[in-house]
């Protein structure tokens, strides 16, 4: 009787141990494809969710547009100086542009008036004054761009001067076109031109459908004279689309926050895009951002630059 018992008693001990083992074996195998929660208050509560391919949680906001900025790897030196001794820049209209905003800080007004600024950290408080700076750069260094490129072709008007690019520099001392193209403030080699000319086709702004080849509105304009910066600093191509994505960004802030949206949906967070897809036309051209939009939905306006001044 009692060999019975303890016969009885291991098969009971083997049985429950197998149990144990297929019920592990299970939550093993059923967690790889799930993830499984279990929480106790305020009651027990069991929940399965499929698993996919998530990314971490993360300010999306702080990502795109990092509250510290971002180092521009160009020399700005004079150039704010040397534009406003030329007329490309009316010191006293840029000046009154700020005005109701409490008037240029201490930064601006260097980088407006001193001849040793060095690198240049673009923020979100200071994204709209290097917008113009770098339009007026961009509208009256001297480069083939403007002199043979969309801005004089016959298809678009021939007449570089109907643009908002162009027309809508209303803070030069006489007309905006008095210092298209006119003024030799950093002349790049016949490589770096050829970069800048190269990379310019490929970056896009979602206020219109052209490239930064095409630089007819304001924010084109300053693209163009950021590239011409970059190249004269050596920068290499890959890098200057990693920046140009940042300095889009803070241009248009509502736009890549919505794209950041989009690629975290499916699964890729903004350190892992590839910039000048980014840039491209699917995506940064307005056409191409108005079909984000419809997956997305839009965004919280948190403003952005106009294309005037």
């Amino acid at each position: 009787m009692s060999m019975n018992n303890d016969h009885s008693s291991s098969e009971k001990a083997a049985r429950y141990w197998r149990v144990i083992a297929f019920v592990l074996l299970g939550i093993f195998i059923v967690n790889y494809f799930f993830s499984i929660e279990f929480a106790i208050t305020p009651q027990f509560v069991f929940a399965l969710h499929k698993k996919t391919h998530v990314v971490q949680e993360v300010n999306i906001e702080e990502a795109v547009l990092p509250s510290e900025g971002i180092l521009l790897p160009i020399r700005w030196g004079s150039f704010g100086k040397q534009m406003v001794e030329a007329g490309v820049i009316d010191a006293d209209q840029f000046e009154e542009l700020y005005a109701n905003q409490g008037g240029l800080g201490g930064e601006a007004r260097a980088l407006l008036y001193e001849e040793n600024n060095n690198m240049i950290v673009i923020s979100r408080e200071n994204a709209h004054t290097l917008l113009n700076l770098l339009w007026a750069f961009g509208l009256s260094n001297k480069n083939p761009i403007l002199e043979e490129g969309p801005m004089i072709d016959p298809r678009y008007g021939g007449d570089a001067g109907n643009f908002a690019s162009t027309g809508g520099w209303t803070l030069a001392v006489g007309d905006a076109m008095d210092h298209y193209s006119a003024h030799s403030f950093a002349v790049l080699t016949e490589e770096q031109q050829r970069l800048v000319e190269r990379v310019s086709q490929n970056i896009y702004r979602p206020c219109c459908g052209n490239s930064v080849y095409f630089p007819d509105c304001n924010h084109g304009m300053a693209m163009l004279g950021l590239l011409e910066l970059m190249a004269a600093e050596s920068v290499s191509e890959e890098e200057m689309y990693a920046v140009a994505l940042q300095v889009n960004s803070y241009w248009f802030p509502d736009t890549y926050l919505t794209i950041a949206t989009y690629f975290q949906m499916r699964g890729v967070s903004w350190d892992e895009v590839d910039a000048k897809e980014v840039l491209g036309s699917a995506y940064s051209s307005a056409q191409g951002y108005q079909k984000i939009l419809l997956e997305v939905g839009p965004p919280e306006s948190r403003g952005g630059e106009s294309c005037g001044v």
